[in-house]
């Protein structure tokens, strides 16, 4: 962080100091008074079930400088009349200091955390890089990512989320990103906006929102995508396998373990890239990673080492490990959508082809209306993925379960059950040893404790 003093603070905040020293130096912002350091200031968030202002003391026992507050409390504040607000007029600040910094946003419907994942270990070859951990992606987490740079970062990497028109524009504004990267548009947040081209329109502000000094990075192989061009001022450069992409891909092939290696073209030049992690689908993320490290001065050459030796360090996305009982588990839990799911099963196809195969699926959560439609629609994927055993979890699958059985292609075995403890049991009592089994659901049907209960192995 650039070192600021709480005065220094209290004055870009237009904040008032109360009970604390304005010489003294905050070295670190945190919103969770559990992961407070000595020198840091601890922003008090006022939530819907938990009121951070109640943590004001645990903060500066923890070593806390100073509170940045919404009212007067005991303990040496800054008050402020919205924390969140102030917290992202601090970044913005911040970030207007960083001359030498490129800021770099990404953002997607799907696959935006191991893309800023791959990122990050790619431009760690050029210099000081921060990159968000996990998925810092809304008006609390952008500002925190910018606020750990300082005068030696080189890139700043920032996955922005969205929840609905207007959101991404606001972090753009926080964050002035110079290079923007959008994947995909997808149906997340159908239930929010209604339709996938109002998503593309929620996530294209990030590319409207770009400098003309600054590069557009978007996906030719997707017309919703593609079509955010025209907002931008900026250059734009795209990733695909299409001919007419800036950055493709040639030749994709993939090992036993759904690896992915191919041939990056960018102009007349080409290098093999041999991805670590399983998946067809992140030839696409590697492409848009390989687009950004071109446009900040890395050669091809060391963009195709880089690329070979990333992996994705965020938990829950496609982490592959072996169990204690030659169980493979492919825990994809942390989030899913009907593009998502379509990748994972698509994975689990091309793994182990020897191997009986589980796909233990749960909900896919924020699709609103076409709820019932995309979880049908599961169901015929599941079918047509060459799997031995399907376990549908959660009230809004069992339609998934009985589409998968109408299908013809099905020859599987196909459970359902309402919730995660009954899964658990299920799974501890049929997993058999050399089995692959692949765990998915969105974020807040909890499937990770499937991976737990199977014993699966934390990565190195």
């Amino acid at each position: 962080m650039i070192a600021l003093s709480i005065g220094e603070i209290a004055v870009i905040l237009g904040g008032r100091i109360l009970g604390a020293d304005p010489t003294v130096i905050v070295t670190d912002v945190v919103v969770d008074s559990r992961e407070v350091s000595k020198g840091s200031m601890y922003v008090a968030i006022p939530g819907e079930r938990v009121d951070g202002h109640e943590f004001g003391q645990a903060a500066m026992s923890a070593g806390a400088v100073v509170v940045l507050a919404e009212r007067e409390i005991q303990q040496p504040c800054i008050v402020v009349e919205d924390s969140v607000v102030a917290l992202g007029q601090l970044a913005h600040h911040v970030r207007q200091q960083l001359t030498a910094c490129t800021v770099i946003a990404i953002t997607a419907s799907s696959g935006k955390t191991s893309t800023k994942d791959l990122l990050a270990v790619v431009l760690e070859g050029l210099g000081a890089t921060v990159a968000p951990t996990g998925s810092f992606n809304t008006e609390v987490g952008v500002p925190l990512t910018i606020l750990r740079a300082d005068e030696s970062t080189r890139f700043l990497i920032l996955e922005m989320g969205m929840r609905g028109i207007g959101h991404i524009e606001l972090l753009c504004q926080i964050a002035s990103p110079e290079i923007g990267v959008l994947l995909n548009v997808g149906s997340a947040h159908l239930g929010l906006l209604g339709s996938r081209a109002e998503v593309a329109k929620a996530k294209g502000e990030l590319i409207a929102s770009l400098p003309a000094h600054g590069v557009a990075i978007i996906n030719g192989d997707e017309n919703l995508v593609r079509a955010q061009a025209e907002r931008s001022a900026a250059k734009v450069v795209t990733f695909g396998q299409s001919e007419q992409c800036d950055v493709r891909a040639r030749a994709v092939e993939l090992d036993g373990q759904a690896r992915a290696s191919f041939s990056l073209v960018m102009a007349d030049a080409q290098a093999r890239v041999n991805l670590q992690v399983h998946g067809a689908h992140f030839v696409a993320n590697a492409l848009a990673v390989a687009a950004v490290a071109r446009e900040v001065g890395m050669p091809l050459a060391h963009i195709a080492e880089r690329l070979s030796a990333a992996s994705v360090k965020s938990r829950w996305r496609m982490e592959v490990s072996v169990n204690s009982s030659n169980v493979t588990i492919i825990n994809d839990a942390y989030n899913a959508n009907p593009e998502s799911m379509a990748a994972a099963l698509q994975t689990l196809a091309d793994m182990g082809t020897d191997r009986r195969k589980w796909a233990v699926l749960g909900e896919m959560l924020e699709l609103g209306a076409q709820s019932t439609a995309e979880h049908a629609k599961l169901g015929q994927l599941a079918a047509g993925a060459q799997i031995s055993r399907l376990l549908c979890i959660g009230q809004a699958t069992q339609i998934t379960q009985e589409h998968a059985r109408l299908q013809s292609q099905w020859q599987g075995q196909s459970d359902w059950v309402p919730d995660v403890e009954a899964a658990i049991a299920l799974l501890q009592a049929q997993v058999q040893p050399t089995d692959i089994v692949l765990i998915k659901a969105s974020r807040g049907v909890g499937l990770e404790r499937l991976a737990t209960a199977l014993g699966e192995r934390e990565p190195q």
